[in-house]
């Protein structure tokens, strides 16, 4: 060993290199790279070894900087696409959505209308004395009478608001 030489520590090649010192570490241990001595529990690196492992990772921040942009834009890009189509679909769901509301009220406003025509044909009729409430209810059953000889349903209206409901 050239007692000339200066000698690195992990931290300091770390500090010059303005990365981590487990970056640094990393990349001894990955490259096999050995120490030129030790101090106490401290591994010494060469002049040489300190120059190789700066140049490994000023371009290599260079590249992984460029790298990471390009990375990072592709993956907003595709991330945009993605949120596009999402987008179209939940619009496409919306419009259906709302044609069936639409649908809906449109069902029940003509279901109000026909009740309001039930109600008002079953409210206007003249009471009779058939109106009077029946002890027995048979009029949803088809059984030969004296008037039904025929096979004709002859049906009592019942009052009430559902009347039209029992015919």
């Amino acid at each position: 060993m050239n007692n000339n030489e200066r000698l690195y520590k992990i931290s300091e090649i770390a500090d010059i290199a303005k990365v981590n010192k487990t970056k640094v570490w990393r990349y001894i241990r990955d490259n096999n790279i050995s120490e030129r001595s030790m101090k106490g529990n401290a591994k010494l690196y060469s002049e040489h070894t300190k120059d190789v492992i700066i140049k490994a990772f000023s371009s290599e921040s260079v590249h992984l900087a460029t790298e990471t942009k390009a990375d990072t834009s592709r993956i907003l890009l595709e991330q945009i696409d993605i949120l596009k189509g999402e987008l179209e679909r939940k619009n496409d769901q919306l419009d259906k959505m709302q044609s069936l509301l639409d649908q809906q009220q449109q069902l029940n406003l003509s279901t109000n209308r026909q009740n309001e025509k039930l109600l008002d044909t079953t409210t206007n009729n003249t009471p009779s004395q058939d109106d009077r409430p029946l002890q027995n209810d048979d009029t949803d059953v088809l059984k030969p009478t004296e008037g039904n000889y025929e096979g004709k349903e002859t049906k009592t209206p019942k009052k009430g608001l559902f009347g039209w409901l029992r015919r």
